[in-house]
């Protein structure tokens, strides 16, 4: 069984549920999970998961479940995890402890896109399913919201260092997501009487003492001045300390953050800038593209006319010619399990190896000497070796390697040149890519 896996799917925003209850040790496992389950199973509207992953996939079932959770049991804790095959992807986690940790069980749900919850009914089914696991598993705090709102409101952390997040949880109002669970802690804390009285779409006193708050009838509406608005005066009504017309501004910013931006690229760079934007956190993506748009990479200058060729010094051009080869074999040695494409020898084989290293920051991972040594022979030969299969390009070996040219049409290339340049820093594996070098080559072929 093939799932949908997050990382293969078009980067978008996503609706991520945290919860985490509390789970009665002493009870018989089935039995205490059993509501989890019947809520799931009843509320979840186009997006059931139908497989269980434990020590391997099973297909979806309550037997299933139960012996997943077998499975994967450990002396303090147990946990498993559903998805789909289908459309939309989901990604649901349920992790339980067991004595001497605190009895916990911790739900954490993401579904993409964020774009599937734009339902009203289908958003009134998500709130009753937490409403359900919320009063019957007590919990400090829960919410459910947009990813990437999530990551300009800096959650969890909320502007404090991690052990101190880690330390004191949500101790406090820092922030009213789409949907709410305030514990009766925080409850208290804030006031009965001012938390049910919150403006919001849903406010509602559970029986545990808990308060559920939704903020707006879909969650793919949070970003609307509408709801930015109802946003911002619901956290001020639970934090009078906090001024309303600083939340209301900072909150439409975050809406200007996450607006589109139409992809406009330098030509030559698109395929690796693409990749580039893909490898950033989803609140960050509209801000990189903005960035990107805007980067001009310099013009390659590692090539000389023709006519100006330094001619082969060496005594034997075929036995030069198969050392490449071999060097070239020492890159797809290196990154043959990362970069399948690699074998290839294509332009696309290049921008995976472009990106590759760009997402290793590889300049910067790997000592200096190491990389002049042996990385930068292997890229320079590997590239010359591309150009060569896909361009026409002809070998004019040179003793030294830098020195060692690539004929294109009336232009000769430096690729052991652009590979010493390109592994100076992270920021000159773009200023100095593999892809942009091909295509200039590539339109100077004549």
């Amino acid at each position: 069984m093939k799932v949908l896996e997050f990382r293969d799917l078009s980067p978008e925003d996503s609706l991520l549920l945290t919860f985490d209850g509390v789970f009665d040790q002493q009870a018989a496992l089935e039995r205490e999970l059993e509501p989890v389950i019947q809520a799931l199973e009843e509320y979840a509207d186009g997006w059931m998961p139908d497989v269980v992953e434990g020590k391997r996939r099973r297909k979806y079932s309550r037997a299933a479940i139960w012996k997943s959770l077998e499975e994967k049991r450990s002396e303090k804790s147990t946990s498993i995890v559903l998805q789909r095959t289908k459309w939309p992807a989901l990604y649901m986690r349920l992790r339980i402890y067991f004595p001497p940790l605190p009895p916990e069980l911790g739900i954490s749900l993401m579904e993409q896109p964020l774009s599937f919850f734009a339902e009203v009914e289908r958003c009134r089914k998500f709130v009753e399913m937490v409403r359900d696991w919320a009063s019957r598993y007590p919990v400090p705090h829960a919410s459910a919201h947009s990813l990437a709102d999530r990551g300009l409101a800096d959650s969890p952390l909320f502007g404090r260092d991690m052990q101190t997040s880690i330390r004191d949880g949500f101790d406090k109002i820092y922030e009213v997501f789409w949907l709410n669970v305030f514990g009766p802690k925080l409850v208290e804390a804030v006031g009965r009487e001012r938390m049910l009285s919150t403006p919001a779409h849903r406010v509602e006193e559970l029986p545990n003492g808990s308060v559920l708050l939704v903020l707006w009838p879909t969650a793919v509406g949070f970003a609307s001045d509408e709801a930015r608005l109802a946003q911002a005066r619901a956290h001020a009504h639970l934090r009078p300390d906090l001024d309303f017309n600083t939340l209301l501004r900072t909150l439409r910013e975050r809406s200007a953050t996450l607006a589109p931006v139409e992809p406009r690229f330098h030509p030559d760079v698109a395929p690796l800038l693409s990749r580039v934007v893909d490898d950033c956190a989803i609140h960050e993506r509209q801000r990189r593209i903005a960035e990107l748009n805007l980067y001009q990479p310099p013009e390659p200058d590692e090539w000389l006319p023709a006519s100006a060729a330094l001619p082969s010094d060496v005594a034997d051009p075929a036995r030069a010619r198969e050392h490449y080869d071999t060097l070239a074999e020492h890159l797809v040695a290196l990154l043959h399990s990362k970069v399948p494409s690699i074998f290839n020898e294509t332009p696309q084989s290049l921008t995976d190896v472009d990106y590759q290293f760009w997402h290793e920051d590889f300049p910067t991972v790997f000592e200096r000497q190491n990389i002049d040594a042996h990385a930068v022979p292997a890229i320079g030969a590997y590239l010359g070796q591309v150009m060569v299969r896909n361009l026409g390009g002809q070998w004019i070996p040179r003793q030294k390697l830098e020195e060692a040219q690539v004929r294109v049409g009336d232009r000769v290339w430096l690729p052991f040149v652009r590979a010493w340049r390109y592994m100076r820093s992270r920021q000159s594996l773009l200023d100095s890519s593999l892809t942009q070098l091909y295509r200039v080559a590539e339109r100077h072929r004549g």
